[in-house]
């Protein structure tokens, strides 16, 4: 198939005064309508994020801003624990597993601590080195979690 060149071609422009005009008075009315909508949508889209992303981190979503950055997981999971920790010393538990408690809260509770510092401290560090902190701490916490499930009373493993 050949192309055929007419010496009346003339190249469009699609930018023209006219055009130009007729875009503004387009915007003028289009304007007030469509910026509601689109400042509302992007609202419910922020929210639906937030709702998924605390959804995820096992937090409220009121609590999120709490636990943002590269180390806001971590620094859930350590709020989570420690929470429980604080539920379990106050259910009171006595007789033998009294002690049991009480020695892992006791022994519990500085190492969250340490874990928390230690999140906080991973995110000035560059990228490997503070990926590899994460990591660290997260081992510490999976070996933390079956020991308190079990002081609650819950069989983790399969």
């Amino acid at each position: 198939m050949k192309l055929r060149k007419t010496s009346g071609d003339v190249p469009r422009q699609l930018v023209t005064p006219s055009n130009a005009k007729r875009a503004i008075a387009v915007g003028k009315v289009l304007a007030p309508v469509l910026i509601p909508v689109a400042m509302r949508a992007a609202a419910v889209a922020r929210g639906a994020w937030d709702e998924r992303k605390a959804r995820r981190l096992g937090v409220a979503p009121g609590e999120l801003q709490n636990f943002s950055g590269k180390g806001g997981a971590l620094h859930a999971r350590i709020a989570g624990i420690a929470q429980t920790l604080a539920q379990l010393q106050a259910l009171g538990v006595t007789g033998d597993r009294a002690l049991q408690v009480t020695n892992f809260i006791t022994a519990t509770e500085p190492r969250l601590i340490d874990l928390s510092a230690a999140v906080h401290a991973a995110e000035q560090m560059p990228t490997e080195r503070r990926r590899a902190a994460h990591r660290a701490v997260a081992v510490e916490l999976d070996a933390i979690e079956p020991q308190l499930l079990e002081l609650l009373g819950v069989n983790s493993r399969p």
